[in-house]
Order: C-alpha cells, then sequence, then structure tokens
C-alpha cells in the first residue's frame, strides 16, 4: 500500500523547478558536464534519462509490496540497467552517429543518481500514477538544466543552435574555452548561482507578503 505523501500534480510540478534535479538536487552531473557541448547530444541524453527514469519508477512502484529493505537498490539498479541497454541498443541501431557521440555516457545512466533517488525517494513509496508524474517532472526538470547549459555553450562556443549557425563568425568571434571541460563548469556555475540567486530573492518575496499579511 502507498504511503502517505506529494500527489502526483505535485511530485510533477516539484520534479521541474523546486526540485530540478541539476539546479536544486545537484544530481546527474556527470552527463551535465560532459554532452551539453551541443544541443543535439542534450537533447538525445535527455529522452535517454526520461525513458529509463519513467520505465524504472513505474516498473518499481509495480514491485514495490515485494521489495525487502536490503535488497531495494539491487533491484532498482537490474530494473534501471534493462532499460538503459534498451535504450543504448535503440541509439545503436537507429542514431548511430549519436551513439558514437554519446559513447560511454549512455550505459552510464544506470548509476544516473537521478534515477536512483527518485527509485527510492518516491517510486518505491507511492502509486503507480505518482511514480510515473514525478518520472515526467524530473525528466522535464532534468531536460531544461540540460538545455539551458547546453544551449548557452554552443551559441557562444560555435555560434550555433542544433548545428545551425545562428551568430556568424564574422560577427561573433568563437569562444572554443566553451566547448571543453573548462566552459561545461564555468557554465553551470553561472547558471546555478543565478537559478539560486532567483529561488532567495523569490523566497523573500513571499516572507515579505506573509509578514503583511
Amino acid at each position: 500500500m502507498a504511503l502517505d505523501g506529494p500527489t502526483p500534480l505535485e511530485r510533477f510540478i516539484n520534479g521541474i523547478l523546486p526540485e530540478n534535479p541539476i539546479y536544486r538536487q545537484v544530481l546527474g552531473m556527470c552527463p551535465t558536464l560532459a554532452v551539453t557541448n551541443g544541443m543535439k547530444e542534450a537533447m538525445t541524453m535527455a529522452a535517454a534519462v526520461a525513458f529509463v527514469l519513467t520505465c524504472a519508477n513505474i516498473v518499481t512502484s509495480l514491485i514495490r509490496g515485494l521489495l525487502k529493505p536490503h535488497l531495494r537498490i539491487l533491484v532498482f539498479t537490474l530494473t534501471i540497467a534493462t532499460f538503459v541497454t534498451i535504450a543504448d541498443r535503440f541509439l545503436a541501431a537507429f542514431m548511430f552517429d549519436m551513439s558514437r557521440a554519446l559513447g560511454p555516457y549512455i550505459p552510464l545512466i544506470i548509476v544516473n543518481c537521478v534515477i536512483i533517488c527518485r527509485c527510492e525517494v518516491c517510486a518505491s513509496k507511492q502509486s503507480v500514477a505518482t511514480a510515473a508524474s514525478d518520472a515526467i517532472g524530473q525528466s522535464i526538470g532534468f531536460a531544461l538544466g540540460l538545455a539551458s547549459i547546453a544551449a548557452l555553450r554552443e551559441i557562444i562556443g560555435n555560434g550555433s543552435l542544433f548545428g545551425v549557425t545562428i551568430l556568424p563568425e564574422a560577427y561573433w568571434p568563437r569562444w572554443g574555452i566553451m566547448l571543453l571541460p573548462p566552459g561545461a563548469f564555468l557554465t553551470l556555475g553561472l547558471l546555478m548561482g543565478g537559478f539560486n540567486l532567483l529561488s532567495a530573492r523569490s523566497e523573500k518575496r513571499k516572507k515579505a507578503a506573509a509578514n503583511q499579511a
């Protein structure tokens, strides 16, 4: 039986911004830093994670009554690995160039902390509807995080978006460092700082409004 907890709608909304996997929970940093030098790679990774997370959450919720405390992490990992293999083979069969570009980062979804965390926090304790809503919300939040970093890096570093040139080199000098690992850390730090600043200001306004009420 599902334990009391956030409703499906609350889980969905929380996953997008209040509990954003990248900017609030700081999870999944490996793909966040490694595959965000282009929007195509970032969105492919986001889609793969969304597929695995949604399927793993649903299956975990369906078998939550059978889970044993000392075996739950093993069950989570095996469940996730099954769907990661499906995603990996699909990309290799139908998107070979993208599969090569992403390299080992698709198989590494198996140990993505975002997915294991959601299986533990939500899917193993709540209904299928709630688990699915949580997965979709977290997937959207993860995709928004990857998209924001990848868009900034690709535009500044290569003057393009999704591989299409939008800033000719004559008008925008290429910042090659943005496409390298230091650019990933710099972009993540700046965006995370901006996100936290906006969140802090929002909380401050809410407290001020509550005090005036």
